[in-house]
């Protein structure tokens, strides 16, 4: 059509008129980006109009926004005649295709051309000076404007400010912004947004909220802004802003709807985020990636493949940011099918050679397939990769097992003049410390040190997980020593890694060292620390954190309220564990899993089965962590044949193989049961090598059961793996007193000495205002040890008053749990319930005396030994025993 109003203009010949309809046609087609509009360039010439300025301008203009910069310089070069606007056509897009270098070599030939620029020149040029880096440069441009009489004029005072925040200058651009005045709404946008950039969150909204008193009215992009700050202070913030523009009337247009997607989104409100996509027809390209992005984010993938596929049927076709977000749905989904869908639109659309889109193919094969070729494939591809390619192949190879691969590619990197990142180092050194490669780590770790890089701290958070990973405390807190700034993931790593290696206490100490470092503990350390409390019993210092949760707004998280359904199941509050597990809104499997095992090792085995139950019902699929907890419930139950059953399924229904620790349940539930032989059998045929721990528990059923000839065939195969494992020896020992072979047991105790073998002391533990009072067997070494044993003798006498059948035999008298509890009794509040923890089994002569305790005083007593609680109330164990 325009190429047939072309010719009608031509076929009149009136210049007047001529110049005019081209002039329409020009300024048209620039509003609406039209490339047909080019189709006047020809006519143009034709009716020698090639010398008017305003006309070639208009065409500069189209062909930049239609044909691309290279199009657009061509043409320029070929002008006859060039203004300020020619100049700052090209010069402005160079910069919006992010050729800020040569759009500064535009400028320097525009001033030796000898036309002065203007103020939008001007804004360009600050704009590729803060892209470049060039801060000198900038405040030379500062000064022209200021000599040439523009530092009152809004557009370069907004482009200044933009300069100074760029840089992370905000308090010099704050002044700049105070001391020009009469500010537009660009202006003010502006600086709400550079506050939003440098993070001072609370300056942008109370500048918001100054921009309204000051009468100046806020656009789309001032919301757009005000968003952003948002992501930290709530959702009740965004949900204000959300109002305020409702309020203002503000035309809700696709990039407005975007952010508050993307908002709604970043709090798990999808419905919302639904809501607000549909409240206007229109949609492009980046609303459909936040809307896809956002149901990734949320781990609602089908709802993203679907909302990808309907983009389809809009008819808008997906450009590079699109593909990328729906590949990453793809990796999270594990679905390689999917990707491979994906990758064929890439190849139709003509993108399989944009870095972008490559590095989410790159991504996602390394995630989704077991062929790294693919990967490797994909990167070939790339016309130019960048250094999260190389990254992101190198961390794949790695993730593979291929670790010597890995770091081949990464000195190819770096001989392709590619110089890797923080987060390649980083990524490296995660991938390389799981493969337990440390010469590699080491020299990579020199590496760094000789580069600014070990100056960041994404890469010493790494280090310092590395070493302390390997064990090696002490050269990851001299690195955390050496750090010029430390955060949050410095210090939870610490105690995540303390909290593996047993070192509960000294994960617990962290909390000190990040509040003199000012840290607040986020979500991810308040879990570890309600881990190291829980493992090791400080009840107190798990209640603490359980408060610091609520009042910090933490205590929604997964993580935190699965930290204390642990913590109150392994500290006997199994009634806390089951609120805090109500809180969860929708269950994951560790969820379940916490419950479980806290029902189990406190007593209450049918509510265990029961939530088993429930949590199938649910649509959560059990894992192997699953079934230690039921077949854990079925032997404290002594549910032998439910216990079989159970064993059963995982293979045949849940597709689970049993691992050695499900064997060693198994040969507790049949030997509980007494069936030994069976027990024998299981441990005979299993695909796995036996160890002491399987061939103890067969021991113990033997000794329970009192079946002499097993016994000593189990000790004896179980001395072969360990000789000097004192445990066998015991057991032996107490099995023939038992039986009355007195001799045996002499001759066991006989050779045990012969061996120079001693048991191991037993611990027992318990928490007092804070601190941690630790106790051993025949402990005398206690500043209130008189103390303690006038409470034990004190107990026993009233014992004997009432009538109850208690005897304090030799050793036992002094057992850890017996001190630790009395100790407890006599340092505690008169109600309050007493925690101790042990490292080995209680044994049956304090297990009573417990009882009797409790059937004198009202007081609760409860005492850990391993995955097991024994829960002492008037004179009853939770045990039955």
């Amino acid at each position: 059509m325009l190429c047939k109003a072309a010719n009608r203009v031509i076929n009149r010949n009136e210049p007047t008129f001529l110049e005019e309809t081209c002039s329409r046609i020009l300024s048209f087609c620039n509003s609406n980006s039209l490339k047909q509009g080019i189709s006047v360039h020809s006519p143009v010439i034709k009716l020698g109009l090639h010398h008017h300025l305003y006309l070639n301008n208009n065409l500069l203009s189209l062909y930049s926004k239609c044909f691309g910069v290279n199009k657009a310089r061509h043409f320029f070069d070929e002008m006859p005649h060039k203004d300020v606007v020619s100049w700052t056509g090209i010069l402005s897009a160079y910069v919006k295709n992010g050729n800020h270098d040569t759009a500064l070599r535009v400028f320097d030939s525009m001033l030796i051309s000898g036309e002065s620029p203007n103020e939008f020149t001007l804004s360009s040029v600050l704009r590729s000076c803060s892209s470049m880096g060039e801060f000198d440069y900038g405040t030379c441009i500062q000064g022209y404007v200021i000599k040439e009489g523009f530092d009152r004029n809004p557009v370069l005072n907004s482009g200044l400010i933009d300069f100074y925040s760029k840089f992370g200058l905000v308090t010099e651009a704050s002044n700049l912004f105070i001391t020009k005045g009469n500010h537009d709404t660009v202006t003010w946008t502006m600086m709400i947004s550079s506050c939003v950039l440098a993070q001072r969150w609370v300056q942008a909204l109370q500048l918001y909220v100054d921009m309204v008193k000051a009468g100046v009215a806020p656009n789309e992009f001032t919301f757009v802004k005000l968003l952003g700050a948002c992501s930290v202070h709530g959702l009740n913030y965004g949900k204000l802003v959300h109002a305020h523009i409702l309020l203002r009337g503000v035309k809700l247009n696709v990039v407005l709807k975007t952010a508050l997607v993307n908002m709604y989104s970043r709090f798990r409100r999808m419905e919302d985020a639904i809501k607000v996509s549909n409240s206007t027809p229109e949609y492009d390209t980046m609303l459909w990636t936040a809307l896809i992005s956002g149901f990734a984010q949320n781990s609602m993938f089908r709802k993203a493949v679907s909302t990808f596929r309907a983009m389809g049927v809009s008819g808008i076709i997906p450009n590079n940011y699109m593909f990328s977000s729906i590949l990453n749905v793809s990796s999270l989904m594990l679905s390689l099918a999917l990707g491979q869908q994906v990758h064929s639109r890439v190849v139709v659309t003509g993108l399989e050679g944009d870095v972008s889109v490559g590095n989410a193919l790159i991504n996602m094969y390394v995630k989704c397939s077991d062929n790294v070729e693919d990967a490797l494939r994909v990167f070939r591809g790339i016309s130019l990769p960048n250094v999260v390619s190389w990254t992101s192949l190198i961390a794949g190879f790695a993730e593979h097992g291929l670790q010597l691969d890995s770091f081949h590619l990464f000195t190819e990197m770096r001989e392709a003049g590619i110089e890797p990142n923080s987060f390649t180092i980083s990524s490296i050194i995660r991938s390389f410390g799981a493969a337990k490669l440390l010469p590699q780590i080491l020299m990579l770790h020199g590496h760094v040190v000789k580069t600014n890089l070990y100056e960041d701290i994404a890469v010493q958070n790494a280090l310092v997980d590395f070493y302390a990973e390997f064990g090696m405390l002490n050269d990851a807190w001299q690195i955390v020593d050496t750090m010029n700034r430390r955060d949050a993931i410095t210090y939870t790593t610490l105690a995540s890694r303390m909290n593996q290696m047993g070192h509960h206490e000294s994960a617990l100490h962290i909390i000190t060292d990040m509040k003199n470092d000012d840290i607040k503990i986020d979500e991810f350390g308040t879990a570890s620390f309600l881990s190291a409390s829980a493992d090791l019993g400080t009840i107190m210092t798990g209640k603490q954190l359980h408060c610091h949760s609520v009042k910090s707004g933490l205590c929604k998280w997964f993580s935190v309220l699965n930290g204390l359904v642990n913590l109150y199941g392994k500290c006997g509050c199994i009634h806390d564990a089951q609120r805090a597990f109500g809180e969860i809104g929708m269950p994951d499997i560790f969820s379940w899993n916490g419950l479980i095992s806290g029902l189990t090792s406190n007593g209450y085995i049918p509510s265990a089965l029961s939530t088993f139950d429930d949590m199938k019902l649910s649509g959560v699929k059990p894992d192997a962590i699953t079934f230690l907890s039921i077949l854990s419930a079925c032997r404290n139950g002594k549910l032998t044949d439910l216990g079989l059953e159970h064993f059963q399924s995982m293979r045949e229904i849940y597709n689970i193989k049993p691992q050695l620790d499900h064997y060693v349940h198994l040969v507790d539930i049949l030997g509980q049961g007494g069936r030994l032989e069976e027990a024998m059998e299981v441990i005979q045929t299993m695909p796995f090598t036996a160890n002491t721990s399987i061939y103890k528990t067969l021991l113990r059923a033997c000794k329970a059961h009192r079946n002499i000839p097993l016994a000593e065939h189990t000790a004896k195969q179980g001395l072969e793996l360990d000789p000097l494992d004192p445990a066998f020896y015991i057991l032996l020992t107490n099995l023939y007193q038992d039986s009355g072979r007195h001799y045996l047991a002499e001759r066991t105790l006989t050779v045990m000495k012969e061996k120079q073998l001693r048991k191991n002391p037993s611990h027992s533990w318990v928490e007092i205002r804070d601190k941690v009072h630790v106790f051993v067997a025949g402990e005398r070494s206690h500043p209130r040890t008189n103390e303690i044993y006038e409470q034990i003798e004190s107990f026993e006498a009233e014992f004997k008053k009432h009538g109850y059948l208690f005897q304090g035999i030799g050793h036992s008298y002094y057992h850890s749990e017996k001190l630790a509890v009395v100790f407890g009794l006599l340092n505690t509040p008169s109600k309050a319930p007493i925690y101790v923890i042990k490292n080995s089994s209680i044994c049956r002569d304090c297990h009573n005396f417990m009882k009797f305790v409790t059937q004198l005083i009202d007081r609760e007593i409860i005492v850990r030994e391993g995955n097991r609680l024994h829960s002492f109330r008037k004179g009853e164990c939770s045990c039955r025993g």
